[in-house]
């Protein structure tokens, strides 16, 4: 196996701290000339659907890698480690559904294997002490069955899919995401708007317009439209959507045709 160039790297841990720094230490000590993206560590500390999300959306836009990531609120339980063989890279993380979106837009999960350490390992910190040197030994090439014994897909932990109605001139859908510019990504798909006409009503209160740009709306007004990840959004033209709509993730908005 000829290994690979790239580990990308995706946590929660932020960037206060020296944890993401420990981590690329650990894999420079191990894989000195594999070089790293990091993805985000600011996903919300413990959101592992939105870790999950991110990476998704990511994963498939970088070159062939070893994409490792953490947002692991059981470390130290006896929820496993694990690595994913896709067609497209693999994934290194912890058993708890972060790792699954991301491996279903590599292409699927091929394989999966437990990670058994060796050594010492913080019961605290299993970035630093097992999957950034899990990542790193697979980069130089290791074959994912030299990380552990194989374990059956079937068992691996998943997350609950995101709830996404549709009907006549209507779709329901969870909130996925909230980015930096308080843009809202639902989980319905971006095809899902077909069925709307161009003045639509949110959650039964609130006006909105379909588009493609910022610039359909006016300065202040919602705009509803497929975003660059294929899933539906509303934005806020020179304003932030979420503070508007006042949702956070793992709520619903009804997006509906004006009648």
């Amino acid at each position: 196996m000829a290994g690979y160039a790239w580990i990308s790297f995706t946590t929660d841990y932020g960037t206060f701290d020296g944890f993401v720094a420990a981590c690329h230490g650990s894999i420079a000590r191990i894989a000195p000339d594999v070089r790293v993206i990091d993805v985000t560590h600011h996903v919300p500390p413990a959101d592992v659907a939105r870790g999950a999300a991110v990476l998704a959306q990511t994963a498939p836009h970088l070159p062939p890698s070893v994409h490792v990531a953490v947002v692991d609120p059981g470390v130290g339980t006896s929820r496993r480690g694990v690595v994913l063989t896709t067609p497209n890279g693999l994934l290194v993380g912890p058993d708890n559904g972060l790792l699954i979106w991301a491996a279903e837009a590599l292409g699927g999960i091929e394989a999966a294997h437990e990670i058994r350490s060796d050594g010492t390992v913080s019961s605290t910190f299993h970035g630093r002490d097992v999957f950034a040197p899990a990542g790193a030994r697979l980069a130089l090439g290791a074959k994912p069955a030299e990380a552990g014994p194989e374990v059956d897909k079937d068992s691996l932990v998943r997350l609950p899919d995101p709830v996404v109605t549709v009907g006549d001139g209507w779709v329901e859908a969870e909130v996925l995401t909230v980015d930096r510019f308080g843009n809202v990504q639902l989980a319905a798909g971006g095809d899902q708007l077909r069925g709307l006409g161009t003045d639509l009503v949110l959650n039964g209160t609130v006006s909105a317009r379909l588009g493609r740009t910022f610039a359909d709306v006016g300065q202040g007004d919602l705009l509803v439209f497929e975003d660059s990840a294929g899933h539906v959004a509303i934005a806020v033209n020179n304003g932030r959507a979420v503070v508007v709509l006042s949702v956070t993730p793992g709520d619903v908005v009804k997006i509906a045709t004006r009648q």
